[in-house]
């Protein structure tokens, strides 16, 4: 059978669901002064980035951008911040990554910050795709996918020889 490509979004309609997002982080936090927006590696700092730029150019807070890598092959968490962790303390955090699927990602990407008090936690993802098997919920979401679970959700963001596109396989 040969491998079927689906466009669900194409690179307009991305930039939109960021655009859209970032307003509600804006609306989220106006009172802040700073906020930290943790891209889970390898393809959520693609999101963080965007989000971050965006927000530069509409709110009046500051936002800090980290990378946070995590081994999420690991049965425990691993995972290393770019930044000392207490550096987060007593402000807000938005975890991002491009796709939540079992939750289970975003799920070690809280427990890094668990032992540090925090103003506030959101998570953003730019697919949800409405499987999940921890009891995680997303904060702000771009396009919220129902797929079975044999398919993948391919984002393609800041390839050289690809426009960036959502894909459904």
């Amino acid at each position: 059978m040969p491998d079927k490509k689906i466009l669900v979004l194409n690179k307009q309609q991305i930039q939109q669901k960021i655009d859209r997002m970032a307003y509600q982080v804006l609306e989220d936090n106006l009172d802040e002064e700073e906020v930290i927006i943790a891209g889970i590696l390898p393809r959520g700092n693609f999101v963080a980035e965007r989000l971050k730029t965006v927000l530069d150019n509409i709110a009046p807070f500051k936002s800090r951008l980290i990378n946070l890598d995590l081994d999420k092959d690991s049965s425990s968490l691993k995972a290393k911040l770019d930044i000392d962790v207490q550096e987060c303390a007593n402000k807000v955090i938005i975890l991002v990554d491009d796709v939540l699927s079992s939750g289970k990602t975003l799920a070690y990407g809280l427990g890094v910050f668990l032992d540090v008090p925090l103003k506030k936690m959101r998570t953003l993802v730019l697919i949800d795709r409405n499987h999940k098997s921890f009891p995680i919920a997303t904060d702000f979401t771009g396009i919220a996918l129902s797929t079975v679970l044999k398919e993948h959700v391919d984002v393609v963001l800041n390839q050289p020889d690809e426009e960036d596109a959502v894909y459904l396989r």
